[in-house]
């Protein structure tokens, strides 16, 4: 028998409860032909010696804003780590604003008004960049700040901006004046000045996306949202972005695609008095192939923790009389649910406010209830705040929570005065959802934190924030849950645990090699532990070049 590749000298961890470690695997037309013995007197083309390493399944991020983290490296890092403080933030600015062309726009991302102190200010930015507009996107996505000349560029007079958006908000100061940070759908007054992004713009973040996140171990990402610029994605034909970027070569990942609700439309009658609703020809969820393929749609009902703008409940512990908002009407949430759901559509939701969760439940419940469906494996992403009374309720709609680990550390605090001590341990619920039969996935929402997955998995388990506070400590989850959810979970989550999450017959041949077993190293220690190697398919796509041999 001739294969494809061999792995072989692992200690490679399947996933499959029957045969859970493995030291060789058999590789053809990119799948997994058998394991150990069952491969005994094959040779092969290209044979990967692990050299002892161990590996485990490739990691799947079911919740990845890729086309987003592409662009976010062709742009000015505002992050903490890059900028730690308000001054560092203007004088990167500066120094973009000196090396631009006077009127050309100034794009930066990534700033956290919970680290800094407060958002940047549009009369700061207009002292830096008088004659370039500037929009500096936050590291949540669901808000931003502009300069007078951004607005200007728009044909709006910053001085004279609506007091109303629908879904979204100006931030005035004490004064009543805008002072440049737009939430939600406030940030199409100007984005549109930016988006969408050119097609070879949005190839060249691709490939940059691609290449970074395999070095992570990353071999599937799920992306929440495409094809809205403004709201969420960054082309109107992403799909075709990456169709193109994956023939070239530049995209070496696989890629499950979320269209947004917005880019849905009626189809008109369809015949037997039904009429259809989503993407042109009746496409829906599970078009395409094994390494591009439409999964859900994405809905976004709220905003976030970090922005004191997901719907909530109750005030928001450090800003009394906010209860932040939802981005669409309950009505509106019900109506584009209900259509989706009667036209075969997986539901992505984002919903991190408790009040949100309630506005989700009600919709996917009255959906199915009028047109009930086997199995439909609606999500909610992010699931970020969870009263003790709606668990139950999430469980029998058979919800799928879509919480990030790696919102615990690198958000943590703020997430913590968001909510007040009385609250804390509702927030990313994960522990929870594993004791009541839930399969969890595993997820950052990159680029809104860092997209490494095993600095992620230490999060799911050790449950610190940046301060070293524990958050929500009873929701930790052990070494193998954290493995799993971000392997099989995240599979399951994209309805893929048939090809995808374990090492077996028959399977996706995709794994990581790491420095260290994730199962036997200390928890404290689990960040520690990289990635040697990447395999897609069978394919040596990344290799620091001291593991595969």
């Amino acid at each position: 028998m001739r294969l494809d590749a061999i792995i072989e000298n692992g200690r490679i961890r399947t996933g499959d409860a029957e045969r859970p470690m493995v030291s060789r695997v058999g590789i053809f037309a990119g799948r997994v032909v058998g394991v150990d013995e069952e491969i005994d007197g094959a040779t092969a083309d290209r044979v990967l010696d692990l050299g002892g390493a161990p590996a485990v399944p490739g990691f799947h991020d079911a919740h990845l804003h890729f086309s987003l983290h592409g662009q976010k490296l062709l742009r000015l890092d505002l992050s903490h780590t890059a900028q730690p403080d308000l001054d560092a933030v203007y004088a990167a600015i500066a120094t973009a604003v000196a090396a631009t062309a006077r009127g050309a726009w100034v794009l930066g991302r990534g700033h956290d008004q919970n680290k800094l102190g407060r958002h940047p200010q549009l009369a700061d930015l207009d002292r830096i960049a008088p004659d370039n507009p500037v929009y500096l996107e936050h590291t949540s996505g669901h808000m931003g700040v502009a300069n007078s000349a951004a607005f200007r560029a728009m044909g709006l007079d910053p001085s004279a901006l609506p007091h109303h958006v629908d879904g979204g908000h100006i931030s005035r100061d004490a004064d009543g004046h805008p002072d440049g940070l737009l939430q939600e759908r406030a940030q199409e007054l100007v984005t549109g000045g930016f988006l969408p992004v050119a097609l070879d713009t949005h190839r060249e973040g691709s490939r940059l996306a691609s290449a970074d996140l395999l070095g992570y171990g990353i071999t599937t990402v799920t992306e929440p949202g495409i094809g809205a610029p403004g709201q969420i994605g960054q082309s109107p034909i992403e799909l075709r972005a990456y169709q193109e970027g994956i023939e070239a070569g530049d995209i070496r990942l696989r890629i499950n695609a979320m269209p947004y609700i917005r880019v849905m439309h009626d189809l008109g009658a369809i015949g037997g008095g039904a009429r259809g609703w989503g993407l042109d020809l009746g496409a829906r969820t599970g078009l395409g192939d094994d390494r591009l393929r439409i999964s859900g749609t994405k809905v976004l009902s709220d905003g976030s923790l970090i922005g004191r703008t997901a719907a909530m409940c109750c005030d928001f512990s450090d800003d009394p009389g906010n209860r932040g908002f939802l981005v669409w009407e309950e009505p509106q949430l019900r109506e584009m649910i209900r259509d989706a759901h009667r036209n075969g559509w997986q539901i992505a939701t984002h919903a991190i406010g408790d009040r949100a969760l309630d506005a989700l439940m009600d919709a996917v419940d009255a959906a199915q209830r009028e047109f009930p469906r086997h199995d439909p494996r609606h999500r909610i992403e992010h699931c970020g705040v969870s009263r003790p009374d709606q668990i139950d309720r999430v469980v029998s709609l058979g919800l799928i929570p879509s919480p990030q680990g790696r919102f615990v550390s690198e958000t943590g605090d703020g997430l913590l005065a968001a909510v007040g001590p009385e609250r804390a341990d509702m927030v990313y619920r994960m522990r929870t959802w594993l004791d009541r039969g839930v399969e969890l996935p595993g997820s950052t929402d990159a680029p809104i934190v860092h997209p490494d997955p095993i600095a992620s998995i230490h999060d799911m388990v050790n449950r610190r924030t940046a301060a070293g506070v524990p958050l929500a400590p009873a929701e930790a989850v052990s070494p193998a849950q954290a493995l799993r959810a971000y392997t099989y979970g995240s599979a399951y989550a994209a309805r893929e645990e048939h090809v995808k999450g374990t090492i077996r017959r028959g399977m996706l041949a995709d794994l990581a090699v790491l420095s260290d077993d994730l199962l036997e190293v200390d928890p404290t220690r689990i960040s520690s532990i990289q990635v040697g190697a990447t395999i897609v398919g069978g394919e040596l796509v990344h290799d620091r070049g001291a593991v595969v041999s």
